[in-house]
């Protein structure tokens, strides 16, 4: 199975050890059939917040040890930026052949390479973000942790 991680999952995943046991053990995260993915505009958001946080040397080093738990995956791909296109035209109802049927959904630029990432690369997109939701089972397979 691919799962790839959203941003507000991998910061819980940093802060909780709690949590972290959870989540490895709930996708089995140490199987090596999984692949656990995360994209490459999560690490920039991780990277950014400990920026501006002004994150110590210990918390940084903890970022780095498990961003390299996960498989990067760049956005350099010219199907990606499609998919990326796709995904915000139907958020917006401007999809022809797949309609919205609900009102359009503005989602922010970089929750937006990250579910046409999820989507690409056929992940199960793993997130806490509600704004996700109106492409369940469209683009992408949506696990709303709670």
């Amino acid at each position: 199975m691919n799962y790839l991680f959203d941003t507000n999952v991998l910061l819980k995943y940093l802060r909780d050890d709690t949590f972290k046991d959870k989540l490895e053990a709930e996708f089995d995260l140490s199987n090596p059939e999984n692949r656990n993915l995360i994209s490459i505009v999560t690490v920039g958001e991780l990277m950014s917040l400990s920026l501006r946080n002004q994150w110590g040397a210990r918390r940084i080093q903890r970022l780095d040890f498990i961003i390299k738990k996960f498989i990067i995956v760049d956005i350099r791909y010219l199907n990606l930026a499609r998919r990326y296109a796709e995904i915000d035209a139907f958020s917006q109802g401007k999809l022809k052949d797949k309609p919205l049927n609900i009102s359009s959904r503005n989602m922010g630029k970089n929750d937006l390479w990250i579910a046409a990432t999820a989507s690409l690369v056929n992940a199960r997109l793993i997130t806490y973000d509600k704004d996700f939701e109106h492409l369940d089972d469209i683009f992408v397979d949506i696990v709303l942790m709670d």
